[in-house]
């Protein structure tokens, strides 16, 4: 999508919006407030489930105290948490890319950990408190930007092509409740299948997708933004999704929450030494490639990545995701990490911090407004999902589909994140299989000793998940 022009040097800017201007780089970046405006505000809007869905993942599974169910608090710690992370990522390391508690990671603390494993919350927190100190710990030890670093380019391109299809799947087979079109179901014989397509919200996303894709068609600035908003509604409209029954909320402070990462830290003998550095270390793999596989592949999609295979300013970048993660588990929440749906943002046009600094005050402004977010049906933001899977694709067309050595691992990590429902995943059999395909080629001095580490290191996992043990 072509960027907007940059205002003329001759136009009157007030002296705010110029500081703003010079701090973010928007000449350099070709770009200007209000396509930044339009892109921090899109970018909310296709994450913004994840301030009812989070909570409402956590509290249904764990957050039940003498206090009650904690589902306000967990709203407010939710997207505390995410306006901090976001907010920094956007003026430190200067990316247009939001970050909140991670799907799956969510779903792996409440289910697996507390009600599988049986493990207090607290402590549950306690682990992802010590994640985050210990991603602060690699970040400045530059360890986390010489694995992007360490990457191949080909490998980047196919994690954002990748990470494309993988939006588009969850948009087309999630639940419309969810954020999903309910176009692709489950299905017993096939695995899945096409949905009903009678359903009234499987309907909506299907015109939906056309609405947004005519938009983007007709280049209209703020195309995915308006997308979502004219499909919300024409769903209102048409009573498939209730009105918003109001507008502003107070939010509730989450005293129960916050510090309980503390208090799980004294109970760890409980659960034993062990137990806890295992769920530890799998919070710490998993958010650590995903964190990876996401940066790299918005990096590609948004042209930060340099001929060196680079992305400027990564450190900034990861330690931002690290202090999320860790102010995160003080306030009462699981891990935090990079949105992929910050390339809805990178589709509208936005390349400075400041798009980030925008969805971090949306997300704060959003803690009053919840009775009318949640009143944004999961179908109006399906269509956005699909369409910047179609932007993320174009990332292919420089792969050397001629190279076995490129073509197989590239493939394989495009087609692996989506069915393995993972980033990490699809990143670790393309780690894999990169250096091992080209050593068959003979080219071991292409390899460099970072990605036979990481090759071992995703191999040594994959084996200890077979016995059962990771």
């Amino acid at each position: 999508m072509s960027h907007p022009e940059s205002p003329p040097e001759s136009a009157p800017t007030p002296a705010a919006v110029g500081a703003i201007a010079r701090f973010f780089n928007f000449d350099e970046l070709q770009t200007n407030l209000r396509t930044e405006i339009l892109a921090g505000i899109t970018i909310f809007i296709t994450m913004a489930y994840i301030l009812v869905v989070n909570p409402g993942i956590l509290s249904e599974a764990i957050f039940l105290t003498e206090s009650g169910d904690l589902f306000g608090e967990l709203v407010v710690a939710t997207g505390l948490s995410a306006a901090i992370a976001t907010a920094i990522m956007g003026i430190v390391a200067k990316y247009p890319i939001a970050l909140a508690p991670g799907m799956g990671l969510n779903a792996f603390f409440a289910f697996s950990v507390v009600l599988g494993l049986g493990i207090d919350w607290r402590i549950a927190l306690a682990a992802v408190f010590i994640e985050g100190l210990i991603f602060i710990g690699l970040t400045l030890t530059n360890l986390r930007a010489a694995i992007i670093k360490a990457i191949p380019d080909s490998l980047k391109r196919a994690t954002a092509a990748g990470i494309g299809l993988f939006i588009a799947y969850i948009a087309l087979s999630g639940d419309p409740a969810f954020g999903g079109a309910g176009i692709i179901v489950p299905s017993e014989a096939t695995k899945t299948t096409l949905g009903n397509l009678a359903q009234p919200e499987t309907l909506m996303a299907i015109v939906g997708i056309f609405i947004s894709a005519a938009f983007i068609a007709r280049r209209v600035r703020g195309a995915l933004l308006w997308g979502i908003l004219a499909t919300a509604g024409l769903g209102w409209i048409l009573g498939i999704t209730p009105w918003p029954q109001g507008i502003v909320g107070l939010p509730l402070w989450p005293k129960d929450l916050i510090g309980q990462a503390f208090v799980g830290l004294g109970q760890i003998s409980s659960v034993g030494i062990a137990n806890f550095l295992a769920v530890m270390f799998v919070f710490l793999f998993v958010d650590l490639f995903d964190t990876i596989g996401t940066l790299s592949g918005i990096g590609v999609q948004a042209g930060y990545v340099n001929e060196q295979g680079e992305l400027p300013r990564a450190n900034q970048a990861l330690m931002a995701d690290a202090v999320g993660t860790t102010v995160g588990a003080v306030l009462g929440t699981s891990t935090v990490t990079s949105y992929i749906e910050s390339a809805s943002g990178i589709a509208e046009g936005g390349r400075s911090g400041f798009a980030a600094v925008v969805t971090a005050c949306c997300f704060l402004l959003s803690l009053f407004f919840i009775p009318l977010l949640s009143a944004i049906p999961g179908y109006a933001t399906a269509p956005a999902l699909l369409l910047v899977g179609v932007l993320m694709m174009g990332s292919v067309s420089n792969i050397r589909w001629s190279d076995p050595a490129e073509a197989i691992p590239c493939f394989l990590t495009i087609l692996l994140m989506p069915l393995t429902y993972s980033i990490a995943e699809g990143l670790a059999v393309g780690f894999i299989a990169y250096p091992v395909i080209k050593a068959f080629q003979g080219k071991f001095q292409e390899i460099g000793w970072v990605v036979w580490v990481l090759a071992a290191v995703f191999l040594l996992r994959f084996v200890l998940m077979g016995l059962g043990i990771a």
